[in-house]
């Protein structure tokens, strides 16, 4: 069952699979040759086709920490935007910069497209080893320093494959409050509920059916 549990009216986070968000972009952990590969990466582009791979070979790669657009194709959502994430090896060469960068790349990015809804997976953390505790506390930090001066965007998700991840990150962001049963059969977490964080998980609702 899929799990959706707010973090502030502007962030949430999803226990499911980014290739099934219905947004205006979600953003691939790519590596650095665009071209494709295995866990997220290799995901969205079969889920978006081939046409995906053909637009990504005429961008040229992309360095660490930045982000590149395409097109979505077969994916529900409008945009891939591609950033690369750093490779752990010990934390001493700019392993959380780069992290850093990759998230704040990548709504700098969002905004000049119009994107008003965007999903991150977790980046870095798979086959590039950087630890899960570290790379959330980095992701959740970075994105909401972002928001503060960027109001383009109006809801951004962390989406969790695994039951493990979606509570690293739910821990990192500390949320409290009960767990609530929706109608539509995912979960929300809300610690007294505005307007502003009723309208966020309506839209979660619908967003994960």
């Amino acid at each position: 069952m899929r799990r959706v549990a707010e973090m502030n009216n502007r962030i949430a986070l999803i226990l499911g699979d980014i290739t099934e968000m219905k947004v205006d972009a979600i953003v691939n952990a790519a590596n650095s040759s665009l071209l494709g590969g295995g866990g997220v990466d290799g995901a969205i582009h079969q889920r978006a086709g081939p046409k995906l791979l053909e637009e990504c070979r005429l961008l040229g790669g992309c360095p660490t920490g930045e982000a590149r657009i395409t097109k979505a194709y077969a994916l529900p959502c409008k945009y891939v935007i591609h950033t690369v994430g750093p490779i752990w090896t010990g934390g001493k060469h700019g392993e959380d910069q780069l992290l850093r960068n990759c998230y704040r790349n990548s709504l700098q990015l969002a905004a000049k497209h119009d994107v008003k809804t965007i999903a991150f997976p977790s980046i870095s953390t798979g086959a590039y080893r950087f630890p899960i505790e570290r790379a959330a506390r980095i992701a959740i930090n970075t994105t909401s320093e972002c928001l503060t001066n960027m109001n383009e965007i109006e809801v951004v998700i962390f989406v969790s494959f695994s039951q493990t991840d979606y509570e690293v990150y739910a821990r990192e962001r500390k949320l409290e409050g009960r767990i609530y049963r929706s109608s539509y059969g995912v979960d929300y977490a809300s610690e007294g509920m505005d307007n502003s964080k009723f309208l966020l998980s309506s839209f979660l609702k619908v967003l994960v059916i």
